[in-house]
């Protein structure tokens, strides 16, 4: 099956992927959840890469704690509203630059530059073909300074997995589609024309480790929660009950099963210092 490009479905969502993480309840987990480990790791001042940061989410939300940021991304019409987005949250003066660009080519940008790199919500997840993936690593890890802190998540297969039954049956009832993407992890029919590729653990922690990260933690962004109805639900009828959830993914999101099993895989690792 011949897919879209992928910036083709970002620049018809852009008002849709800004407010993605902020939409309810779900998804707020992945963005809480991957803040509370930049606010753990990041150093405590310098400059970072948000990689295929779209909109700018995590570059306005870093600039406004006075990090000087680059944003890259693919897709024009995303840094457009990223560019807006920077006027009117007010955080131009840490900005460095706003670059259109693709993740396995940041060759105009030097080696062991950035103080930090992100690479945040899945862009490695679009990226079609092994030798790719592999390529888009390298060169995140490439631009890293020895001993910086490197943050990439991308969408988990057995998450993808869990939901399909309730949620993806047409996808399911398709053999030779199905075959690829539960063995291979291979999804040619992401968002029903666009390439997805979902990640079992062990092969991001390989991927990342091979280019000379030393893995610190792998998280779970979104834990144990799978389905938007239910957080919804739960956190607006039972907010007691919710805080109790929010509690207890906090120690658990860093389980090894609740890793393996979130929709969103976070590695947070180190660039060696050799």
């Amino acid at each position: 099956m011949k897919t879209k490009k992928i910036d083709e479905f970002y620049a018809s969502s852009v008002e849709g992927e800004w407010k993605r993480l902020v939409k309810d309840t779900f998804h707020q987990l992945e963005l809480d959840t991957t803040i509370k480990f930049l606010d753990k790791y990041l150093p405590k001042s310098g400059t970072i890469l948000d990689a295929g940061g779209g909109p700018g989410r995590y570059t306005i939300e870093l600039a406004k704690k006075d990090y000087q940021m680059i944003l890259l991304d693919i897709t024009p019409e995303l840094l457009d509203k990223a560019t807006r987005n920077i006027k009117k949250y007010g955080v131009k003066k840490n900005i460095k630059d706003v670059v259109h660009g693709n993740i396995t080519d940041l060759s105009r940008l030097t080696d062991e530059s950035f103080d930090a790199v992100l690479c945040l919500g899945g862009p490695l997840s679009h990226v079609e073909g092994e030798d790719n993936r592999i390529k888009a690593v390298t060169e995140l890890v490439r631009v890293a300074k020895k001993g910086a802190p490197i943050f990439i998540s991308v969408i988990g297969k057995l998450g993808v997995l869990l939901k399909m039954l309730k949620h993806w049956p047409d996808e399911l009832a398709s053999t030779e589609h199905f075959e690829k993407l539960w063995k291979v992890g291979d999804d040619d029919m992401w968002r029903m024309k666009y390439y997805c590729h979902f990640f079992l653990p062990d092969e991001l922690t390989d991927i990342v480790e091979s280019a000379g990260v030393e893995v610190v933690e792998r998280v779970g962004l979104e834990g144990l929660a799978h389905f938007k109805e239910d957080t919804e639900y739960v956190s607006k009828k039972f907010p007691k009950a919710w805080e109790n959830w929010l509690a207890m993914h906090d120690e658990l999101c860093t389980n090894p099963n609740v890793f393996a099993t979130s929709d969103h895989m976070l590695i947070v690792g180190r660039k060696k210092k050799y």
